[in-house]
């Protein structure tokens, strides 16, 4: 017997509307495609420590 939580409906991320199954999780194709670009334009970022010389550890190798 399926949960509640499994049943309930979810809707756009975006925009809130009802998602459609063929652009799931989004409800069209305009808020697929405008996270897509979102993407693109580097809207989301992951955040990193870095040092501030802007090398991540992993770049760097020992020469000795």
């Amino acid at each position: 017997m399926p949960s509640e939580a499994g049943t309930k409906r979810r809707n756009c991320p975006l925009c809130g509307a009802p998602r459609d199954e063929e652009y799931k999780p989004f409800c069209s194709r305009g808020c697929r495609d405008r996270d897509l670009l979102t993407w693109f334009g580097e809207g989301y970022r992951v955040p990193v420590d870095q040092p501030p010389d802007g090398t991540a550890d992993d770049d760097r190798f020992d020469e000795g």
